[in-house]
């Protein structure tokens, strides 16, 4: 056994092959497009004789420069189909045995009792708890950045609530180990084998569902009788709540340890990564285990052999000096068939990690990752742990405002703070080092946790990703300069993709207008269909779309799930992404960033809407200005430029725009349906619509007058 791997890695040759060849290709006939566009706008600008020279260059030139930025983009994300890893298989019965596994500290972030249901949070304690591996190598850490008495009283009983459901889970192998999920309607179909259709078990099971909701009713009673917790301004306060502060605890029950950081209004509180540095600091002088799991408060344990699957990458003598982290995917328990706000991150998890696995790894994705002390500490710096009377108190100094100050947390040690997405930075200051890391897309999903279901939540929750990742982009640490002597050119570019994201906001702002403009007033900005140059548009704007739809269905999804995902890839592009990019430039000016905290908090009629596909838009109408009137400057540019190409029979010259203008409100109905088709409480305000009509019709006139002549 001791020769036998942990652990087998499946690499994707042929696909990389056809991936490669697919580059080439498509590479070659951009670089045409390019030069197709660069030729004309030189010798317009030349005033050389050109039978184009009644072409605006400044619509020309904002559209070459899309076309400039579009392919840098599509560059670096070849990089994630370069060397793609299909999956890996485990074998945890291959593991030494318990008494040799390593501890394991679990970390848990919640930070708004208002916008995350506290009994959620207990049950995403109470599945960390029922982990698969040794109870006495286990600790879980709650960090309440609220400091919310609610919390504490909701932890204090969940702790009582453990002693009960722990020694069920491992009795009769319970699965999920989360009792919310275990007790809901849709989670009952393990209890099919003959055992757990034993009277014992069913009698037992009955009396453990009274229990939970006896457990419900008093934090639910609970809210009545405690305040939700002064945000900005507390001090610290550290509770064992089950075991103590030596890191004894009780028989077979991991340790439980609450912790709420001081915050002061006046003092930087760094966000989710300042309390995960908390609780790094507090788990190193309590139980300080060589591997921590790290989860958001709303990501249960669905599998509770993650920990073991884990270990099989850690252990391995062959990667372990190198190995960092192993990420595991993010995946839902809420996602409707359709997904129409593509909650379930299908891009990410299913083609740009495995892409990243083929390279030094996957990028640190926030929760549902193992990760080794010793890579956030760095060799030698590990906090020693001291079980002296006093080891409450010190902890308590851990957990102040003041005692980062002068050290090397959150610029070496630790969580990085330079970005709100410190999850990515985190991930990308580790492979800089030359740290490694490994995704695992296991059969089963290891963890499990809710996705946004409406329109606002969806933007804001993006928005932030796309802010802290420009700041990336922008700042020293660039991934095309910072680190490229350790790193791979595929993975710096990897990291560039992502860092850049946001940029997508300005080619799309322009193919959102100047085509439209030129098409309203009969000005063609494309080749003619019968020219040999239109043949290389269509091949690089069906390449392109061809590519994308290829990665969905060897993905496992559908058609349907491809155009769901073009069309919020395109409205996120127009508003989002762009207000992104202003907010990093307003950063840059002195303007502080800020976190958008999404709310786990869902409306029955937001759930029965997503459900049946519909858009919720809601309380989103800084996004929504911006983006209705786009659309409705679509619709005006698309009827006029139509009804002057059938006067003036003009189908060859502008085949292309009216294509183009076709597209986009195809893929803008749900927005088309929210202004005028839907009476429901989520369509689109009228005042919106009314806003945004005004608003097209301003940038009509003077995008025609400054834009085209």
């Amino acid at each position: 056994m001791e020769n036998l791997p942990l652990h087998v890695r499946h690499v994707q040759k042929h696909r990389a092959i056809i991936n490669r060849i697919h580059t080439l290709i498509h590479f070659l006939f951009l670089l045409a497009l390019l030069y197709y566009r660069a030729s004309v706008l030189f010798a317009v600008g030349s005033k050389s004789s050109n039978p184009d020279d009644d072409i605006p260059i400044l619509a020309w030139a904002l559209v070459f420069a899309s076309e400039l930025m579009l392919s840098f983009l599509w560059l670096l994300w070849q990089s994630y189909l370069w060397c793609p890893v299909s999956s890996r298989t485990v074998f945890p019965e291959r593991l030494p045995p318990d008494s040799e596994l390593p501890a394991i500290d679990v970390l848990i972030c919640t930070a708004d009792p208002a916008k995350e249901p506290t009994v959620e949070v207990m049950d995403t304690v109470l599945s960390a708890m029922s982990l698969d591996y040794p109870p006495e190598k286990l600790s879980v850490y709650l960090s309440d950045d609220a400091g919310s008495p609610l919390t504490l009283y909701a932890v204090r009983e969940a702790s009582s609530f453990a002693r009960s459901w722990l020694p069920l889970c491992r009795k009769y192998k319970i699965e999920p180990r989360s009792p919310g999920a275990y007790f809901s309607s849709s989670s009952h179909d393990q209890d099919c084998s003959s055992f757990l259709l034993s009277r014992e078990f069913m009698d037992e099971r009955k009396k453990m569902k009274s229990q939970y909701e006896l457990f419900k009713e008093r934090v639910e009673h609970g809210k009545e009788s405690f305040g939700m917790g002064n945000h900005g301004d507390h001090p610290p306060r550290i509770e064992v709540i089950l075991g103590d502060a030596s890191g004894n605890r009780e028989d077979n029950i991991p340790l439980l340890v609450y912790v709420s950081r001081e915050k002061r209004p006046n003092h930087p509180h760094n966000f989710k990564a300042g309390a995960l540095n908390v609780l790094l600091r507090v788990s190193g002088i309590m139980s300080n285990a060589p591997y921590i799991l790290v989860l958001d408060c709303d990501m249960y344990c669905n599998d509770p052999t993650s920990a073991r699957q884990a270990m099989c990458f850690h252990l391995d003598h062959k990667i372990t000096q190198s190995l960092a982290f192993v990420q595991f995917p993010q995946m839902f328990y809420n996602i409707s068939k359709n997904d129409i706000y593509d909650g379930q991150l299908r891009s990410a998890f299913k083609v740009m990690w495995p892409g990243l696995d083929g390279l030094q790894g996957p990028i640190l994705s926030g929760t549902g990752f193992y990760i080794k002390r010793e890579a956030l500490y760095g060799i030698g710096s590990s906090l020693e742990r001291d079980a002296s009377s006093e080891l409450l108190s010190e902890a308590r100094l851990l957990a102040s405002c003041n005692y980062e100050k002068h050290t090397q947390w959150g610029k070496e040690m630790g969580f990085q703070y330079h970005s709100l997405v410190e999850d990515y930075f985190t991930g990308f200051r580790l492979h800089c080092k030359g740290w490694k890391s490994i995704y695992y897309y296991p059969p089963k999903p290891s963890f499990l946790g809710a996705a946004t279901i409406s329109f606002n939540d969806t933007m804001v929750q993006s928005m932030r990703w796309y802010t802290g990742l420009f700041e990336v982009g922008l700042s020293r640490f660039c991934p095309l300069t910072y680190g490229v002597s350790t790193m791979s050119i595929p993975q710096s570019m990897c990291y560039a993709y992502l860092a850049f994201y946001c940029l997508y906001s300005f080619p799309m702002l322009c193919y959102a207008t100047i085509p439209q403009l030129c098409l309203f007033n009969g000005i063609s900005l494309y080749p003619k269909v019968s020219s040999p140059w239109f043949v290389v548009f269509a091949i690089v704007y069906v390449s392109s779309l061809s590519q994308y739809l290829l990665e969905v269905l060897v993905s496992g999804a559908s058609l349907n799930t491809w155009w769901n995902e073009l069309r919020l890839w395109a409205i996120k592009s127009v508003t989002i992404k762009f207000f992104a990019f202003l907010d990093v430039l307003m950063k840059h000016i002195g303007k502080e960033a800020n976190f958008f905290l999404t709310s786990k908090i869902v409306r029955k009629e937001q759930v029965e809407r997503y459900n049946k596909g519909i858009f919720s838009f809601e309380d989103a109408s800084l996004f929504l200005i911006l983006l209705v009137t786009l659309v409705t400057l679509n619709k005006v540019c698309f009827i006029g430029g139509l009804g002057r190409v059938i006067l003036e029979a003009s189908y060859r010259e502008m085949f292309g725009h009216v294509s183009l203008s076709f597209f986009i409100l195809g893929i803008s109905y749900c927005i088309i349906e929210g202004m005028f088709l839907r009476k429901d409480s989520g369509r689109i305000p009228t005042w919106v619509t009314l806003l945004s009509v005004i608003f097209s019709m301003v940038f009509l006139s003077l995008g025609s007058n400054f834009l085209l002549y």
